[in-house]
């Protein structure tokens, strides 16, 4: 079965053609970071105009890649939630526009569950049950995956999201835009121990809360500011990413021990942070688990996860008519369309 996917969520127009859910035939991203680099993050209405602009050039690009046509197609599939809403519905009303010219199935696909099947492209072995990690700069979810389509939320952000504390961390160091990405670099070269931050309590043993932490850390930037001081950016960097890092894994695991899951997945624009990545290897070669981590390109916000994800929504039976609409938020465990 070939699926076009559709990504327009927040700052990345693509598309791509995935055979069966799992073979990457296309990908075309194009990114915004230019557009929103000098305001230090992203402007919803430059990036829904940016959208409108160049979707139909990403997904013309997208089929010529895979070398086939609209009418080769068997179905489309579609991020419409979660993500900033005029730029969910150029995607949505341009996937509409193909379902409707060429009389084929519209797939409806919730970004987070794209991200974790990003990875039945990277490991065509990985199949269901497993818990997942999914970290980006505007979700921190442990979810049990039982199937391709039925999934269970384990624990989850109170607040902010990890990717969040990180770009925020980053905007006030001066770092500059993508700010997580940046850190991440710049953390390789610092001292992890430099400073200490506390790690945040909440009541439920899974859930995650950075409010705090986010806080305190560009407090302490201002602190350092104030005293005209130079601000060592790198072992501020490195410290903020150890504790942000433990803080998950320190639940992820204990969350795979309690439910007892053997293999462990990690998914969205966080996954890609080296430490993340490490921390979660040494865990699972010392406890002889099965760890699967989606390639680093397929990390970042992609159409590839769309189409993966949209051929097993598919299987399920989940289409939409032309009436989907694009929603900001929705859980990745009972979305509805």
């Amino acid at each position: 079965m070939i699926v076009l996917g559709i990504e327009s969520s927040c700052d990345e127009t693509a598309a791509a053609v995935v055979q069966d859910g799992k073979v990457e035939l296309s990908s075309v991203v194009m990114s915004q970071i230019k557009e929103h680099e000098i305001y230090g993050g992203v402007v919803p209405e430059i990036a829904s105009r940016s959208h409108a602009e160049n979707i139909g050039v990403v997904v013309s690009d997208a089929l010529k890649k895979a070398g086939l046509s609209f009418d080769d197609l068997d179905a489309v599939a579609v991020t419409y939630t979660p993500g900033l809403i005029g730029a969910l519905l150029v995607g949505v009303n341009f996937a509409k526009g193909i379902a409707f010219a060429k009389n084929k199935p519209l797939i409806p696909v919730h970004h987070l569950r794209g991200h974790i099947a990003a990875n039945y492209i990277t490991n065509k072995e990985l199949k269901p049950p497993f818990l997942c990690l999914v970290v980006s700069g505007g979700h921190s979810h442990i979810v049990e995956v039982k199937d391709y389509t039925d999934m269970n939320i384990i624990g989850r952000t109170l607040d902010d999201a990890a990717g969040e504390t990180f770009d925020k961390a980053a905007r006030a160091m001066g770092i500059g835009y993508p700010g997580g990405v940046k850190l991440d670099k710049i953390a390789e070269l610092g001292n992890a121990l430099a400073f200490e931050f506390p790690k945040p309590k909440v009541k439920d043993q899974y859930n995650f809360s950075f409010s705090g932490l986010k806080t305190n850390v560009i407090n302490k930037i201002h602190n350092i500011k104030q005293k005209s001081d130079d601000i060592p950016v790198n072992d501020l960097a490195a410290s903020l990413r150890k504790t942000v890092v433990d803080y998950l894994c320190e639940k992820f695991f204990q969350a795979a021990e309690n439910l007892g899951h053997n293999k462990l997945v990690i998914a969205g624009g966080v996954s890609a942070n080296i430490l993340l990545r490490r921390t979660l290897k040494e865990y699972c070669d010392k406890n002889n688990k099965q760890l699967f981590m989606p390639e680093l390109r397929l990390c970042a916000d992609n159409a590839s996860m769309i189409a993966a994800q949209g051929y097993y929504e598919y299987i399920k039976g989940n289409t939409a008519d032309l009436n989907l609409n694009a929603y900001a938020t929705m859980p990745i465990d009972n979305p509805t369309f």
